[in-house]
């Protein structure tokens, strides 16, 4: 295995985490991993030979990605209230084609979940939000994929009030990390279309994790 691989946090959180549900681990072998342009690893494909406490093989492959944000951003309209979202656009493996997003992001090993959903909402959209204008919605991690990827998620969602002007202004903009070769567009859309562009089941959940919120939020209040 790559030293770069066995000592990086993303390693060492995913072991932690087997040992402590009581794996009996005999190997690991990495198949393939792709590094940052620092040297850190992205992701990597790993065989795992390991043994349940039940006394089970666990089924062996493993798509090492580590924890990942998903930030929906809402803009309101300060005089009508009316609400839009702001997705991303862009072209993803999945199949090809351009898939809408919310901001989403893999958390570097030397940040926190919390840390990476305001710098990935900048990065995404060129919007700059203040980290307590980045409000979470699950306290603890949802995994992905449980049975072939240990990515979790952290969900976030801001709400930034502004003119129907500077809504308009975040719309189709190019944004994107060049090193990482991202070519990303943003879109402004009210919550109902995005629902039927968006394909993610991330981003959905993202959306109805954010209206059940709400949800409770006003039915709370009416009865202060």
């Amino acid at each position: 295995m790559h030293p770069q691989l066995s000592a990086s946090p993303k390693y060492r959180r995913w072991l932690s985490q087997l040992l402590a549900n009581g794996l009996d681990i005999q190997e690991v072998e990495e198949v393939y991993t792709r590094f940052r342009h620092d040297g850190d690893p992205l992701f990597s494909l790993l065989l795992l030979h390991a043994t349940t406490p039940e006394g089970d093989k666990i089924p062996p492959i493993c798509f090492l990605k580590g924890p990942v944000v998903s930030v929906l951003v809402c803009l309101i309209n300060k005089d009508t209230r009316e609400k839009q979202v702001l997705l991303v656009r862009q072209r993803r493996i999945c199949n090809g084609g351009l898939i809408y997003e919310t901001v989403a992001g893999m958390v570097d090993a030397a940040d926190d979940p919390h840390e990476t959903a305001v710098r990935e909402t900048e990065e995404e959209t060129g919007l700059k939000v203040l980290p307590e204008q980045v409000i979470p919605l699950n306290r603890s991690s949802y995994f992905v994929s449980s049975g072939t990827s240990d990515e979790d998620m952290y969900f976030y969602y801001c709400e930034i009030e502004m003119s129907a002007e500077e809504i308009h202004s975040f719309h189709d903009r190019q944004q994107g990390v060049d090193h990482e070769h991202e070519r990303i567009f943003t879109y402004i859309c009210p919550i109902p279309e995005a629902l039927r562009l968006i394909t993610n089941v991330n981003s959905l959940l993202n959306i109805y994790l954010y209206l059940d919120q709400t949800n409770r939020q006003t039915e709370a209040s009416l009865y202060r």
